[in-house]
């Protein structure tokens, strides 16, 4: 405060940090908006993916409700109007969640193109991801929101209508799309060292769809490979925001499932970005 009473003047070094943030932000909203774009732009994939959904999400309904009833009406603490409503959402985030380990980077890598990624002055990780989530963003319009639509009107499954749990729960799908681009970018940059990823995405698609609760809730495991799936980020793409989203985690338990996905972004985003540091050095060293 200046002896006139007046507010002193920002050091210059704060002015250039907001500056330098807000740039940042501006940026990766525009990177975001391309990839949203993008996803726009294959709506005859998005209706072919649409139909797939569907058709597997009455396939996965049949099946589930059977063993459900089966087990005189419950199953690992899924009754009939869980299991249903877990069929048909988890049917209406593979659109968005990225259990393929595919993405455009790993071309890039493969190709060497990636150093022109490395010359610009945004962070490849950030920027890749960017892209990425919105791009699978899009995709809930045309495949994720006709499913939960279709799974209301004709395929038998409720949903809680109260505002913090729709909060919590649509919280809780951003970050699954979100951790699901970030693990996915750690495939394509172990290119740096492999060269060729297609090996390691085929082992991702099946390890990470499989303990992401994929085929069945993970709650149906033998108690060992519950723990097993536990101890990795994978429930965190979809049994976690399905169980919030349809109320199965209500309360302090959704409350920790959020900040349990929130921890895996955090670690996994810091995970990268060391990958990217020692891919950059050893890009650096090949190219002589």
């Amino acid at each position: 405060m200046r002896h006139d009473g007046r507010p002193a003047p920002a050091a210059p070094e704060q002015d250039a940090h907001r500056s330098g943030a807000a740039t940042w932000f501006r940026v990766h909203a525009r990177l975001l908006a391309s990839g949203w774009r993008r996803g726009a732009t294959y709506r005859g994939a998005a209706l072919g993916g649409l139909v797939a959904n569907t058709t597997f999400g009455f396939l996965k309904v049949s099946v589930l409700t059977a063993a459900v009833a089966a087990g005189g009406g419950e199953l690992a603490g899924y009754d009939e109007a869980a299991i249903v409503a877990y069929a048909w959402l988890s049917q209406a985030l593979l659109g968005s969640v990225n259990l393929f380990g595919r993405t455009d980077l790993a071309d890039r890598v493969k190709d060497g193109s990636v150093a022109v990624d490395l010359l610009r002055p945004v962070d490849v990780q950030t920027a890749t991801t960017a892209q990425e989530v919105g791009r699978a963003l899009f995709q809930l319009l045309p495949r994720g929101l006709p499913v939960v639509a279709l799974g209301l009107l004709v395929g038998g499954m409720r949903l809680p209508t109260g505002p913090t749990t729709l909060a919590l729960g649509v919280l809780s799908v951003l970050l699954a799309v979100l951790l699901s681009h970030l693990l996915v970018y750690l495939v394509a940059a172990s290119g740096f060292w492999t060269v060729e990823t297609r090996g390691l995405q085929v082992l991702y698609m099946i390890v990470s769809g499989f303990l992401a609760g994929l085929f069945v809730p993970i709650t149906l495991f033998p108690g060992w490979l519950y723990a097993l799936a536990a101890a990795t980020p994978f429930p965190s793409l979809l049994q976690v925001p399905i169980d919030v989203l349809s109320g199965r985690a209500t309360g302090a338990a959704a409350v920790g499932a959020v900040a349990l996905q929130v921890a895996w972004v955090a670690a996994v985003f810091v995970l990268g970005h060391l990958l990217t540091r020692a891919g950059r050095r050893r890009l650096e060293v090949q190219g002589g």
